[in-house]
């Protein structure tokens, strides 16, 4: 599978209808034309998405999604002027130039501009939005570096535009802009906090839904091979189990008794920012191992820790 910075060469694949997968700041994301139907469906079947789960649009200015006759309210412009090129989506109502495969006939898109120097380039050069969700299997941990691309997509996408390691390392917040008053429909790589500091309010927050209008709703998602449980305190925990047959992440320390190679500090400074862009690449390290269970840490319910917190929650919830 070709992997490299070629940029002329994926603008080519993707005016062909093609998938590429892109660098962005979040995660790595499987492209097409959003406004191709076929090239959409591209995408959910490379997946094996569900095609109920709709995709975010991706653009490099908020004027081309205007261009594109969609209308953004006050709110999320005001957003947008703070926080874009960056890690936050808006879902606004959709128009009929979005085909429906992208929204999943919800009549609402999500938008979002993301801040990586190589796809804001190529973005700037295609007359259309890509739509792009995570290029890993639906329902896996989200990829972070190109290599997780090629390890689980290698051979059904035609160029891995290789970007490097994905700085922040969670997926955008999502912010609806469908009802009079904006909602948090999923946390983030930017802080709810930040958000309601620029709106000067409090945000409702709603994360599950039987009616998904946005991408990461869905009660099981990002789930590593090996059965993960999320534990108060990990040392404690830790008893009920051979500690030669568990794995560990946890925040800033290490575990007494577990073997260093099972563990996974997400920041040995406590910096929530440096833990969410180390957490996707600790959970597939992690599942890579020869063990029973993952024992994962609550991690702190602030700024990014939400974020934090909401992937361990879906990547615990089991299948009967």
């Amino acid at each position: 599978m070709p992997i490299g910075n070629n940029i002329p060469f994926a603008i080519e694949l993707l005016n062909s209808n093609k998938l590429v997968a892109i660098p962005t700041e979040t995660v790595y994301g499987l492209a097409a034309n959003a406004f191709n139907e076929n090239a959409v469906l591209s995408i959910y079947k490379t997946k094996n998405r569900p095609q109920f789960n709709p995709l975010i649009i991706h653009s490099n200015r908020i004027e081309r999604f205007e261009d594109w006759g969609l209308s953004i309210p006050t709110d999320a412009k005001l957003l947008a002027n703070h926080f874009w090129p960056g890690p936050i989506t808006f879902i606004i109502p959709a128009t009929n130039i979005i085909p429906e495969i992208v929204t999943a006939g919800t009549g609402a898109v999500a938008i979002r501009v993301p801040n990586h120097p190589i796809t804001l380039e190529l973005l700037s050069k295609l007359n259309f939005p890509l739509a792009a969700p995570s290029a890993n299997p639906s329902g896996y941990i989200s990829p972070t570096s190109a290599k997780h691309v090629e390890q689980q997509l290698g051979n059904k996408i035609d160029y891995i535009l290789d970007g490097g390691i994905c700085k922040v390392g969670v997926e955008s917040t999502i912010v609806s802009f469908l009802e009079d008053e904006p909602k948090i429909l999923r946390f983030g790589g930017l802080a709810i906090e930040a958000i309601e500091n620029i709106l000067n309010k409090k945000l409702t927050i709603i994360l599950s839904n039987d009616k998904i209008v946005a991408p990461g709703m869905l009660t099981k998602h990002y789930a590593p091979i090996h059965p993960l449980k999320i534990v108060e305190n990990i040392s404690e925990s830790i008893q009920l189990f051979d500690k030669n047959r568990v794995g560990v992440i946890s925040f800033y320390e290490s575990i007494v008794g577990v073997p260093i190679e099972n563990q996974f500090v997400l920041s040995k400074t406590k910096d929530l920012n440096e833990a969410a862009s180390n957490l996707f690449a600790a959970m597939r390290n992690v599942d890579e191992l020869d063990v029973d269970i993952i024992l994962a840490e609550k991690f702190p319910n602030i700024e990014l820790g939400y974020a934090i917190n909401d992937r361990l929650k879906r990547a615990s919830i089991q299948e009967d």
